[in-house]
């Protein structure tokens, strides 16, 4: 009959097993430890007999670091003065597919001075493609209707309207509530957009502002007053 061998050895020998494997460990961090030390205190040493070595690499150091700097606020101050030339003609926006539309109008926003302008428009965007703060604290939520004919192409109605007013200041937050095409409004939309504190901007205003360099509240009316006074109030 074969005999078998008693549990309680087989747990002693994997234990031993365990015990070397941690010991082994041990060892070889308390070996990489002592290099690391030994190497740091090389390096102290040899960096306290060349102390010119620490000062030219500090010198270098803060030229790459100035040249990164600079580099980023001379793209910074091209990007303003890119912004601030930004014109449109009313053909170069016809032309623009409705995303790049969009994009155009995120532009002119940031052109008038709306740092944080961005495209939000999509799915599920509930109404808001460009959202703004301008410089007077004021925050802007607009819909664009791009029409692809411009003026021939089907006016833009009422039902967008009613969107927009019930999305824009409830979802959005919006002091300022616009719906801006390259093409024409409906007869109702403005006497609806006057009822609810709506700005329409139509081809002809979409015209004069993408080419004259004018901010739209300079252009529009009965804009809501500034949330904070700036150094343009």
């Amino acid at each position: 009959m074969t005999r078998r061998r008693p549990p309680a050895r087989r747990r002693t020998s994997r234990r031993s097993r365990r015990k070397q494997q941690v010991e082994a460990q041990a060892v070889a961090y308390s070996q990489v430890t002592i290099a690391a030390i030994a190497l740091f205190v090389a390096v102290v040493k040899w960096i306290d007999d060349h102390p010119w070595v620490l000062l030219v690499a500090l010198v270098l150091g803060a030229a790459v670091v100035g040249g990164w700097l600079y580099q980023r606020q001379q793209r910074a101050q091209w990007e303003q003065v890119r912004a601030r030339g930004l014109r449109y003609a009313i053909s170069e926006l016809d032309a623009r597919h409705h995303r790049e539309f969009e994009h155009a109008i995120r532009d002119l926003m940031k052109r008038d001075g709306c740092a944080d302008a961005a495209q939000v428009g999509g799915a599920g965007d509930n109404g808001a493609d460009v959202k703004a703060t301008d410089p007077f604290g004021r925050r802007w939520v607009i819909q664009c209707k791009h029409r692809r004919n411009g003026l021939a192409g089907s006016p833009v109605g009422t039902p967008d309207l009613h969107v927009l007013n019930g999305t824009a200041r409830q979802l959005h937050g919006a002091d300022v509530v616009v719906l801006v095409t390259n093409g024409r409004f409906t007869s109702g939309c403005p006497p609806l957009a006057k009822s609810q504190k709506l700005h329409l901007v139509d081809r002809n205003l979409l015209g004069e502002w993408a080419a004259s360099g004018r901010p739209l509240w300079e252009l529009l009316r009965a804009v809501p007053p500034p949330r904070r006074p700036t150094a343009l109030s």
